[in-house]
């Protein structure tokens, strides 16, 4: 009976030493942790990149780029309507590679697509960091507004409710006031 609970605990031990460490899951009111991703050409960016601006980060799974097209759209016909301003917010992209099975090469020519539509930075995140870091959902769209100093304001794990959508438009519009 003693083996049976030495091996139970040696087995809960390594998966817990084998198993990456997740930080607390990111919630509305918390401050972002910051992170530095490279885009298709090799630059590095950073949430300091945009300092001083409501940030919008669209983090997706390559093979669900279009789950939350219909919010994106809605935030960039903000954007062509003046609501939403370059000197006060940035929409972006970051792709989770690693809940992908689709390579690199073919990641970054989609990204390429989206990055053209929304006049935008896609960035690429190869080993799920934001993911585990934030707590974002695996295979799916993540969408995290963030305000000037990088307090979370709304996140949606998944697809963006339809009746979320233009309460997180307004809401980044608004964010630019403060």
């Amino acid at each position: 009976m003693r083996k049976i609970g030495l091996f139970a605990l040696l087995g809960v031990a390594c998966l817990l030493w084998i198993q990456p460490a997740l930080a607390e899951p990111l919630t509305i009111g918390m401050k972002a942790s910051d992170w530095t991703f490279k885009d298709a050409d090799g630059k590095e960016f950073s949430m300091a990149s945009w300092a001083g601006k409501v940030l919008l980060i669209n983090y997706v799974d390559p093979d669900e780029s279009d789950l939350n097209e219909h919010f994106t759209d809605a935030m960039k016909k903000a954007k062509d309507q003046g609501l939403l301003k370059d000197e006060t917010y940035k929409g972006i992209g970051i792709a989770d590679c690693k809940s992908s099975w689709k390579p690199d090469a073919l990641i970054r020519s989609i990204a390429g697509a989206k990055a053209k539509k929304y006049n935008t930075v896609i960035l690429f995140d190869y080993d799920a960091t934001l993911r585990n870091a934030w707590g974002l959902q695996a295979d799916s769209a993540n969408a995290i507004l963030l305000d000037k100093n990088r307090v979370v304001k709304a996140i949606v794990r998944g697809r963006v409710p339809d009746d979320q959508v233009q309460k997180i438009v307004q809401l980044a519009i608004e964010l630019q006031k403060e």
